[in-house]
């Protein structure tokens, strides 16, 4: 998918301070928008998003989700200088800053950050002779700006200001503002187990890409509860495209995929986010799974050596999105279980699981522990050959258990390490009464 890039500027022809006109569209269309084409990028203008003048909350949602954007400064419009402060405020980086030279002075405020002075002629349209190398000037910006520091004074000056990327599906539906009466039909619907009502909240919604993001994702989020998987990869297709290109919705657009059949597809889709965003736990997650998958479908279909080979893929993504968050311990629990699985067991094994054991420690004293906490502890308790921990454990998460499947699921993960060990002449009768207890 196609980075976006929102431009922040005015429209039409504007007067700077002495009072000559810009043809601020002239300069959209000749400079910034052809730049930011060359760069790989799509162009998404801030007026196109406009309604009755105003700025309403689509922007807002833009000027957050979109991975770049460029801010013409030039006249020193109220409104550009309102949403660049938005802008820097939630993104640290990826904000290019321009400026007609010698059409006005910039505001004390923006004098100092780093701006892309450009040429204009005496029509107040970018100047022929200039153009050329402006273009390719600004555009060589935008692709820096993939890997560049942050540009952004907020995050530059106030060390730890929070980046918004580090928001989990799990809490954005808690951070965002949306109707109620939606909020709760959804809860309600995702009780109720009840897939005709969530497409009946859905259709309230008319236009999805003009609708309230929070309730967008919230459906998506809802459809996954009910393992909806086709109805989510539809529900991504209707979306706005800069809430379709956030890592969020990727993210679950290729888990959606992945459970569907459609593995090579999550894939791709996967494997552009970390290209374009970087290595996440996430992301990384998400794509373990793909490949865990794969490999047990390749085990059952007797292709053992290409199995073994996936299964190595599949260890690598969990091991990478772990070591991109050693506080997030799903990758971790996954990649210390699937080195059980090869047919000698990974060294990094005996070294991961204290790390491991230390990530689900601390996100169990820092809440409320749940199921999957205490099947994780199970988890790597058996890893560890550790009965009485297993044992307690157990109690634990049966304690905590709230459907019949989540049991199912560990006692899967379970009933894996007893296929890796019992081959190597090891007891493993402790561990088939755990397995009989989650099933049961």
């Amino acid at each position: 998918m196609t980075p976006l890039c929102f431009v922040l500027m005015p429209f039409g022809k504007k007067p700077t301070s002495d009072g000559r006109l810009v043809d601020f569209d002239a300069v959209y269309r000749q400079l910034i928008h052809p730049a930011i084409c060359a760069a790989g990028l799509q162009a998404l203008r801030a007026d196109e998003e406009q309604v009755g003048g105003v700025i309403h909350k689509a922007m807002f949602e833009r000027l957050i989700l979109c991975e770049f954007a460029v801010a013409d400064l030039t006249s020193a419009n109220a409104n550009v200088f309102y949403e660049l402060g938005l802008r820097h405020a939630v993104r640290p980086h990826a904000t290019q800053l321009l400026f007609a030279q010698g059409w006005g002075q910039l505001p004390f405020d923006v004098n100092l950050l780093r701006a892309l002075p450009y040429t204009l002629d005496a029509s107040g349209a970018p100047d022929p002779a200039a153009l050329a190398g402006e273009v390719a000037a600004l555009s060589q910006k935008l692709r820096d700006a993939r890997h560049a520091e942050a540009d952004s004074p907020v995050y530059q000056l106030l060390e730890g200001f929070p980046d918004i990327a580090r928001l989990k599906t799990d809490v954005f539906r808690e951070r965002v503002d949306y109707a109620e009466t939606l909020k709760t039909a959804l809860a309600q619907a995702r009780a109720s187990r009840q897939l005709a009502a969530i497409d009946q909240v859905a259709a309230q919604l008319g236009d999805v890409a003009r609708a309230d993001a929070g309730v967008v994702v919230d459906v998506l989020l809802s459809y996954r509860a009910l393992s909806a998987w086709a109805q989510m990869v539809d529900w991504v297709g209707k979306m706005s495209p800069p809430l379709r290109a956030s890592s969020l919705v990727r993210e679950q657009l290729g888990l959606a995929l992945n459970r569907a059949g459609r593995s090579e597809e999550a894939e791709q889709v996967l494997l552009d986010v970390i290209q374009q965003r970087g290595a996440s736990s996430e992301t990384c997650g998400i794509l373990g799974r793909v490949y865990k998958d794969r490999w047990l479908a390749r085990l059952g279909e007797g292709r053992a050596i290409e199995a073994a080979g996936v299964l190595r893929k599949a260890i690598a993504e969990y091991l990478r999105g772990f070591e991109a968050d050693w506080r997030d311990a799903y990758p971790g629990i996954n990649v210390v279980t699937l080195m059980e699985m090869q047919e000698t067991p990974d060294p990094r094994q005996a070294e991961l699981l204290p790390v491991v054991r230390y990530a689900v420690a601390r996100r169990m004293a820092s809440g409320q522990p749940d199921y999957w906490d205490y099947a994780t502890q199970l988890e790597l308790a058996v890893l560890a050959r550790d009965i009485i921990g297993a044992q307690t454990a157990l109690a634990d998460a049966l304690a905590r258990r709230r459907e019949p499947w989540e049991g199912d699921t560990t006692a899967k993960n379970l009933q894996f390490i007893i296929d890796a060990r019992h081959p190597r002449g090891e007891d493993c009768g402790w561990m088939h009464a755990l397995v009989a207890a989650l099933r049961a």
